[in-house]
């Protein structure tokens, strides 16, 4: 029997469906055995996971490593390592950089930065009203997808014309990429924060006030439409409002291709939070009352919201802590507390260690097109991993974080769960909590793996009647027939 790389025995390996006691053999970046520790090949190095737990590595499909251009927030080398301290294998970055990734030239930039990073990513690149005619040269550059900020955000990028929104998903639609959006409607939050300016509010609420939840529900259904309309795929990004889940329950039963991420912060924190901490959790969409947290965790276990995700957004104490919320900005370090954060809640008995697995893993790695490769402890999977302990306990601090960024809302919360080993591609990089230097520059872009279903066809004559023929009972994951055009 040929030797391996690597061994894991004794150790829990956690499925969406189930978890059994199983040992991991790795050789050449991908797990190449797995099953009883007899049945093992011999390998140059063993590890012992007695009493652990192994995960497929998360998945994290937004975070902001604000490199190029902010790198005094942080940098793709001090981002990635927080993520492989966080237990995430794989991140995918947003456009919202300096310059913004909506050309080649910039591209090209960003995926230099990324040559330091500890674990693969994936690129987002802009969807704007001066990239339509960019789109299939950027896939070709390296692109794994796109991203559309409906509503305004870090870097005042211009929010996309409806038109070039719509010629957007039609260019993309037959390509059977994936768009993230920022759905929130920029008008009425812009027309908002000046009559909140107006009458001198300048506290922390002011900013909920500003941005309420039919800014999620107006440009959420916009979106919904021109993607159904079209036939693309679509993302909605760090969902965070009860009052719209109806319109993606309603998608997803109509055979919609839309997937849907929320954040620890949605499910945990409200505006009591808000009040205490001020700046610290000025984010966009904003942090809103406490009625929305559990309809969030409902819509997780039911399947309207798919995953979770961090919107990792770094920003300097300074710039966080400012009196007037309208000058704080926006967004605050996430990527390397997600784990420890679910995990605490799955002791709990919140949900299940496989509902995580499901949402932090195995359903990113299919909505990007990784599936098989990574989201998942099979043969042939890259060897992305991370070793937890549930029973470690601990509390979050600031300034223990890995992202240049030292100021979080989670500074000082009690956590019962931890990752003690990420392993990207068969490879420790964090081992026994601490991270493992020289695998700076490790990460790799998972453009060579991603493998996009192909898309359903379409044929708009029979758009509205398949719609209208679609029984009222059918489940969120039935599609509706359509037929080729």
């Amino acid at each position: 029997m040929k030797e391996v790389d690597l061994v894991i025995r004794g150790g829990k390996v956690v499925s969406p469906d189930r978890i059994v006691e199983a040992s991991v053999a790795i050789a050449a970046g991908e797990i190449v055995a797995l099953g009883h520790d007899d049945l093992m090949p011999p390998a140059r190095e063993t590890f012992q996971a007695d009493g652990l737990y192994l995960l497929p590595g998360a998945i994290d499909s937004h975070v902001h490593f604000r490199d190029p251009g902010y790198p005094h927030k942080e940098t793709w080398k001090s981002g990635s390592a927080a993520a492989a301290c966080g237990g995430v294998t794989t991140v995918f970055e947003m456009p919202n950089t300096n310059p913004p990734t909506g050309t080649v030239e910039a591209l090209r930039i960003k995926q230099r930065a990324a040559e330091s990073s500890y674990v693969d990513y994936g690129i987002h690149g802009l969807l704007g009203d001066d990239t339509i005619d960019r789109l299939e040269e950027l896939l070709e550059a390296g692109v794994t997808s796109f991203k559309a900020f409906v509503g305004n955000t870090f870097g005042n990028l211009p929010a996309p014309t409806d038109g070039a929104l719509l010629e957007g998903f039609e260019k993309l639609a037959p390509l059977g990429i994936r768009t993230v959006v920022h759905a929130e409607n920029s008008s009425i939050m812009a027309r908002r924060q000046l009559r909140m300016e107006a009458a001198g509010r300048i506290d922390a609420l002011a900013h909920l006030a500003s941005r309420p939840a039919v800014c999620e529900i107006e440009a959420i259904g916009r979106v919904l439409a021109l993607a159904e309309w079209t036939g693309a795929r679509v993302h909605i990004a760090h969902h965070s409002s009860r009052d719209s889940l109806f319109l993606l329950r309603e998608a997803k039963r109509r055979g919609v291709d839309v997937t849907v991420e929320t954040c620890p912060q949605y499910l945990l924190l409200n505006t009591g939070d808000m009040t205490r901490l001020g700046g610290i959790l000025r984010l966009n969409p904003p942090i809103r009352e406490a009625h929305h947290n559990q309809p969030l965790w409902d819509a997780l276990v039911e399947g309207v919201i798919d995953m979770i995700a961090t919107d990792h957004a770094p920003h300097t104490p300074e710039e966080k802590s400012r009196a007037n919320i309208w000058e704080c900005d926006c967004g605050f370090p996430g990527v390397e507390t997600q784990m420890p954060l679910m995990l605490t809640e799955i002791n709990r008995g919140r949900a299940s260690l496989m509902d995580y697995v499901r949402w932090s893993a195995a359903n990113p790695a299919k909505a990007w097109g990784l599936y098989g490769k990574k989201g998942v402890i099979a043969v042939g999977a890259h060897a992305d991993i991370a070793i937890v302990d549930l029973e470690r306990e601990g509390v979050l601090s600031e300034g223990k974080l890995h992202s240049i960024s030292k100021i979080s809302p989670w500074n000082g919360r009690v956590v019962k769960g931890y990752p003690l080993h990420t392993l990207v591609r068969g490879r420790f990089v964090v081992r026994d909590g601490r991270l493992v230097e020289e695998a700076a520059g490790w990460g790799r872009s998972v453009k060579d793996v991603q493998r996009m279903p192909d898309p359903a066809p379409r044929n708009m004559e029979t758009y509205m009647s398949n719609i209208l023929a679609t029984p009222a009972g059918v489940p969120p994951t039935a599609t509706p027939r359509r037929e080729a055009a």
